[in-house]
């Protein structure tokens, strides 16, 4: 497909561009989306309502292609992982949750994460590259129409909706593959592709404090926060990220975010990690946190930790998490504890993994780390961040 523009790649204002590079009136730009995002067409004789000309124009210039499924699996609870092919050896992981009234998608942004939090284990694969919009928003679009398809459900607009809700919370930072995103982003919010509402699309950052900023101004979505931590000493341990935007400057970014966002209030996530960040003690420090002088509106959402051999992390037990999640209720804070779903195909929270060739070499670090460790002591670590 060398040469072809892929057509998944191109949000609602840069279609009718192309379409009048092709010498089309803009009317034909929403006749594709449509056909591209609402039918899930990807063979242009399809089109019926687009010209002759045109058609015969698009097969030799452009195509819709969206990453190639390597595997589908189910888990018992209903949940659907898709590893797919972004090439060069790199595979991304989607995820569908089903419950009663939604239907949620988990999408990755990046082969990989260059952020390495200690509690996932995308992070421990290392980073390969950004992904591109059609990689992005070619999740959605093939996920919507797998689902039809397995459904027996026709597709077009007055089809029944599968994705009510999509979620950045796959592999990688979203703010740090900042324009692939936002363009990703629009095109999930315009009526003539997905028209989903700016209320269920929410993105998820670890605290990119600049990108938060500018989100705000170029696509306000729902904003959830991985924030796992109550004081910036432990967090920086846990997300490095906090090194570079502690926890001062992230609170200021997420209270003026609210200005523009589309719900009151932002959701921070919290992984529950025993004897790390799990005492009545972190409780109060993040009540303190949230609700001092410069209040945040927010409410708790706390997560059971999925393990996995390379953390040396255990998920705190449940009476530990329901206590902690009684501190925060008591001081007026909404909390949930979110259900783990899809564990059984790697597909929890903190799981998603895929195939990453690594180009940071996280692998080679972290062994030479520990084989400094062993050899010099456990505070090794410290003293080289401090050389540095």
């Amino acid at each position: 497909m060398t040469g072809l523009t892929n057509l998944l790649d191109l949000d609602p204002a840069q279609l009718v561009a192309y379409c009048g590079e092709l010498g089309e009136k803009p009317f034909r730009a929403k006749q594709l989306q449509r056909w591209i995002h609402q039918f899930g067409a990807s063979d242009f004789n399809a089109m019926s309502d687009l010209a002759k000309s045109l058609r015969e124009k698009l097969a030799t210039r452009a195509h819709v292609e969206a990453p190639q499924i390597i595997s589908d699996h189910t888990s018992t609870d209903g949940t659907r992982k898709w590893l797919l092919d972004v090439g060069q050896g790199n595979a991304v992981e989607t995820v569908f949750i089903p419950e009663e009234q939604r239907g949620t998608l988990c999408i990755s942004t990046q082969a990989g994460c260059a952020v390495n939090c200690r509690f996932c284990s995308t992070g421990k694969q290392g980073f390969s590259r950004n992904l591109t919009v059609a990689e992005i928003v070619g999740q959605l679009w093939m996920a919507e129409f797998e689902l039809r398809r397995s459904k027996g459900i026709e597709p077009g607009p007055r089809g029944e909706r599968q994705i009510t809700n999509v979620v950045m919370m796959g592999m990688g930072e979203p703010l740090l593959n900042y324009e692939p995103t936002v363009t990703a982003l629009r095109m999930m919010l315009d009526d003539n592709a997905y028209g989903l509402s700016r209320r269920r699309v929410t993105l998820s950052t670890s605290g990119v404090v600049p990108m938060i900023d500018k989100l705000s101004q170029d696509c306000a979505v729902a904003l959830a926060v991985s924030l796992h931590a109550s004081n910036d000493a432990l967090r920086d341990d846990l997300v490095p990220l906090n090194r570079k935007y502690p926890l001062r400057e992230l609170m200021a970014a997420c209270r003026r975010y609210l200005d523009f966002a589309p719900r009151d209030f932002v959701t921070f996530e919290y992984c529950m990690l025993d004897g790390v960040n799990d005492s009545d003690a972190h409780a109060r420090e993040l009540v303190a946190l949230v609700q001092g002088r410069e209040p945040v509106p927010c409410k708790f959402n706390l997560i059971p930790f999925n393990p996995f051999p390379e953390s040396g992390l255990i998920r705190s037990e449940n009476a530990r998490i329901k206590s902690f999640a009684k501190v925060l209720s008591n001081a007026g804070i909404v909390t949930t504890i979110r259900k783990t779903r899809g564990e059984d195909i790697d597909a929890a929270c903190g799981q998603l993994a895929g195939e990453v060739q690594d180009r940071t070499r996280v692998q080679e670090r972290m062994q030479k780390m520990a084989t400094y460790q062993k050899k010099f002591g456990p505070n090794f670590g410290r003293i080289v961040e401090i050389a540095s």
